[in-house]
């Protein structure tokens, strides 16, 4: 069993597709790279703790790789923004691909520079790549959330492709 850490704005909406990717044992919430021990929800969303909502994926290493999280990864976040994720605005919802080994690093580097070099965006791919540290698990409430609060979960799906869309009549992707 290997395990990879991703930070893409909301932990509620980075869930789902994980999961449902073959070979992934499980997937977490919770909260990385602040100076608070064991926050909550409510400390993290202040913006004060310094820690990013982030998913901890566990995977089984035979039937997948981490350049395929990298994959999947890449399609779930705006690369382009360092100051959230679509309508999720700060710090603790800032694109982070973290590693735990060498290994991870390499290949979450040269995803970037392929992403950055394939013209998909005009804009600078802003993705901070950052070794791990210790992930601390989201209450309860916050685990499988889009299946535990389904209509919730849909209306934040919406509302993301709504940003989406917004930036894209616009001209900012």
């Amino acid at each position: 069993m290997e395990k990879a850490l991703f930070a893409g704005g909301c932990f509620w909406c980075m869930v789902q597709p994980f999961e449902e990717m073959e070979g992934i044992l499980n997937v977490e919430s919770g909260y990385t790279g602040g100076h608070v021990e064991n926050p909550t929800y409510e400390e993290v969303k202040s913006q004060k703790t310094g820690h990013t909502e982030a998913v901890l994926i566990e995977y089984d290493e035979t039937r997948l790789t981490f350049d395929d999280l990298l994959e999947m990864y890449w399609q779930q976040t705006d690369p382009t923004d360092a100051m959230g994720q679509f309508m999720d605005r700060g710090d603790s919802y800032r694109p982070v691909i973290f590693y735990y080994n060498e290994a991870q690093e390499k290949a979450a580097r040269d995803s970037k520079r392929r992403l950055e070099n394939s013209g998909k965006y005009k804009d600078p791919i802003v993705t901070d790549i950052e070794q791990a540290q210790t992930f601390y698990r989201a209450e309860d409430e916050h685990q499988q959330f889009y299946k535990k609060n389904p209509r919730l979960y849909a209306e934040e799906k919406r509302q993301r492709q709504e940003w989406v869309n917004d930036r894209k009549q616009v001209g900012i992707e």
